[in-house]
């Protein structure tokens, strides 16, 4: 069957042995929970504890490798981010904030992105885990797990709809290292706003966004954003209404990424699994149901493309929790049980105590001929497309050494490896043997009502080694 008609182009089974074919990685540190962003808050760093609950009473944990993240570093960061915006995150405290009034302003940090206790530490948490992902991917896993990222509205120099660092943009950059062209998938009812922009003037990298379109924040993601000169067509955004269900969204879903897929053929595959396109969500107006929501995940799985899976939204977080325990149950092909075992923290999941929930009978504001339109439209776009474009350096980057142990093998004390394998090591002298090319890629920074064009520049060793980066 072909892929852009529904069927998963190299689709495999998803439950039974050949689950165990898929080498699963999952990244978690067990403080990220404890960070608060303040009362009343929807964003609550909670829900990735739950869920970790979760994954630990069904057996999931047993099924991967466990891996404590290494913090991103402030050379990490600015990879993507500038490094006035990354200076002022590490300094900024609840206490010293009044003293930074025109920083806060300028940066965006304020009452949607507020400073709390830890603020650093925890962009250097879910950043840490998501670049790791990545490095994962790049030595063999097929497919890497961080709930705890995923937070795709962050600017190169400004936080935006609760994202501080956007680690998405920065797992891509390493993919990158590695992978001629890599796709970006984002499922959250917002737009994925900050990684669109980032990449929307080069073709290495394609952002296909679902989302909620019209007076929503952040009032971006219009189908007729479609990218910018080498970029252009590279940018796909899908406008949504109100009430859309798992039939309506995955009408648009499978032949839509099936012909992505298809004619960009990435070699690493990015998807954001925001919670909030849920129904019953706090803040959300979809109603998908889990099983609806991870379909994408099991399509995507389909393809045999390493995955990186991340979190983002979600704001009733029982739901949260329930989606992403699931989906990780899809990545691994392990259908869950509905009936959810004890756990520390069941009695969230009340009174049913059960892994799903029904989608409301919300009214379904998406008509069929508004999708067919849409669908076509995008069809359309993908269409004007070269195949696979190619690009220019095609020597591949020696794989670099992991530091990075099992967690239940390795030393608490010793976990935090002075020289991360995600960072660039300035005090190591080249190698005479490898030969080095300035890469960069193009990205656009939002600052305010206007948006520069600037290069994030890297260098990268390359040996005799077949295949492309």
């Amino acid at each position: 069957m072909d892929a852009s008609a529904g069927g998963g182009g190299n689709s495999l089974p998803t439950t039974g042995a050949d689950g165990s074919k898929r080498r699963v990685c999952y990244f978690y540190d067990a403080e990220v929970g404890n960070y608060y962003y303040g009362q009343g808050h929807p964003m609550k760093p909670h829900r990735i504890r739950m869920t970790h609950a979760l994954l630990g009473r069904y057996g999931l944990l047993d099924q991967m490798q466990v891996f404590r993240p290494h913090p991103a570093r402030d050379r990490d960061l600015c990879r993507f981010h500038a490094d006035d915006y990354v200076s002022f995150l590490r300094s900024v405290t609840p206490e010293t904030q009044q003293d930074q009034i025109r920083a806060l302003k300028r940066f965006n940090v304020g009452e949607d992105c507020p400073v709390f206790d830890g603020l650093y530490s925890f962009c250097q948490t879910y950043a840490g885990g998501s670049v790791g992902g990545a490095v994962k991917l790049n030595h063999g896993h097929d497919i890497a797990i961080n709930w705890a990222g995923g937070l795709h509205h962050a600017k190169k120099c400004e936080a935006s709809g609760f994202c501080y660092v956007n680690d998405i943009v920065l797992a891509i950059l390493e993919l990158l290292k590695y992978h001629q062209r890599v796709l970006y998938v984002d499922i959250d009812i917002h737009h994925g706003d900050g990684v669109e922009e980032a990449f929307y003037t080069t073709d290495r990298v394609m952002t296909v966004s679902f989302h909620k379109f019209g007076d929503y924040f952040p009032g971006t993601g219009d189908i007729r954003d479609v990218g910018h000169s080498k970029g252009k067509y590279y940018s796909l955004n899908v406008p949504l209404d109100d009430g859309i269900d798992d039939e309506s969204y995955q009408s648009l879903f499978k032949p839509i990424m099936g012909k992505v897929m298809e004619v960009f053929n990435p070699g690493a595959v990015v998807l954001q699994c925001g919670a909030d396109s849920l129904s019953g969500d706090r803040l959300g107006c979809f109603n998908l149901s889990i099983k609806g929501h991870a379909e994408c995940v099991r399509f995507m799985r389909s393809f045999n493309v390493p995955l990186l899976l991340l979190g983002g939204g979600g704001y009733t977080i029982r739901n949260v929790a329930r989606c992403w325990c699931y989906e990780t149950g899809v990545a691994l092909g392990h259908e869950l049980t509905d009936k959810m075992p004890p756990n520390e923290y069941y009695e969230y999941f009340g009174p049913d105590y059960t892994l799903h929930v029904a989608p409301s009978n919300m009214e379904n504001k998406n008509t069929r001929h508004q999708l067919d339109d849409i669908k076509s439209k995008l069809l359309d776009n993908l269409s004007k497309l070269r195949h696979a474009p190619s690009v220019q350096f095609q020597e591949r980057p020696p794989e670099a050494e992991l530091p990075e142990q099992d967690e239940d093998k390795e030393n608490p004390d010793e976990r935090h490896d002075a020289d991360s394998d995600v960072e660039m090591n300035d005090a190591k002298p080249l190698q005479d043997s490898g030969r080095y090319l300035l890469l960069f890629s193009h990205v656009i920074c939002s600052s305010n009502h206007f948006r520069w064009l600037y290069c994030v520049f890297y260098f990268v060793q390359f040996s005799n080694i077949g295949g492309g980066i």
